[in-house]
């Protein structure tokens, strides 16, 4: 069985493929290693870790291989001893020697491509085979392009929209900090419909607008996923999206680890 993590800036995920079953995933905050910050060791992430997995009957002995992606660089070295010590094994690390993507990156720096934006560009091309769009809702909502032949081609970054609902909660004096919901109308008829309404449907012409400038710009045809743990919010409230696909990360990253492996 393979384990799979994936560390960003707000969430470190965790998943369990026996073979190309899922079994489960789960999320512990990152906690990213400032020194405001404690940051996390390999026995807490285990304990933690290996108390979920034996709650779904998952025998951590069956764990054979793990590979890691990660944006978020202190933790490195803990999710490595983590693999080493609690599940003998070498973990696989994107950006580290060893690793084959089987894709160019077509980057002018292609050491600045994210761990999580490849593992996204590759489990969605695996999925649909053809180019394509990937949006993640993460802390920052990235827009990745891949080309018909599965190369990783650029893309987006802006702000989150957690980050959006802090920075106007923060800057203001008098804006309360609200939660993230679909509201019933556009015109808000009091301060907190309108922030709703400001903030969901004003993400949503992000949205709409940044993937029509990228399929103009692209020239043809391209499908839209949407991933992140936000994605289903959006589901419904617009059309740009083709595909919803909460696990294409993970999918991307069982299938680097795949390539990876000697012939």
């Amino acid at each position: 069985m393979l384990l799979v993590i994936n560390a960003n800036n707000t969430n470190t995920k965790f998943a369990v493929f026996d073979g190309d079953t899922l079994l489960n995933e789960w999320r512990i905050q990152t906690i990213s290693g400032r020194a405001a910050d404690t940051g996390r060791t390999a026995d807490e992430y285990a304990v933690w870790l290996t108390h979920l997995l034996q709650l779904r009957e998952i025998d951590p002995k069956r764990i054979d291989a793990s590979i890691i992606s990660s944006v978020v660089p202190q933790a490195n070295f803990e999710l490595k001893t983590l693999c080493r010590r609690y599940f003998n094994t070498e973990p696989l690390v994107l950006g580290e020697p060893g690793v084959k993507l089987g894709m160019q990156i077509l980057l002018d720096r292609p050491q600045d491509a994210g761990a999580d934006r490849i593992a996204n560009a590759v489990g969605g091309f695996v999925a649909l085979g053809r180019p394509l769009v990937v949006v993640d809702f993460g802390t920052a909502t990235t827009f990745d392009v891949v080309d018909g032949q599965g190369n990783y081609c650029g893309g987006v970054i802006a702000p989150g929209i957690n980050l959006s609902v802090e920075a106007l909660h923060m800057a203001t004096a008098k804006l309360p900090r609200i939660g993230i919901e679909r509201p019933a109308k556009v015109i808000g008829k009091d301060t907190l419909s309108a922030m709703q309404s400001g903030v969901f449907w004003g993400y949503i012409g992000l949205i709409e607008g940044l993937v029509a400038r990228i399929k103009r710009e692209w020239g043809a045809n391209m499908e839209v996923i949407a991933t992140g743990g936000l994605a289903p919010l959006f589901q419904g409230a617009t059309d740009v999206f083709d595909h919803l696909m909460p696990d294409v990360t993970n999918r991307g990253l069982l299938e680097i680890w795949r390539r990876s492996q000697p012939a």
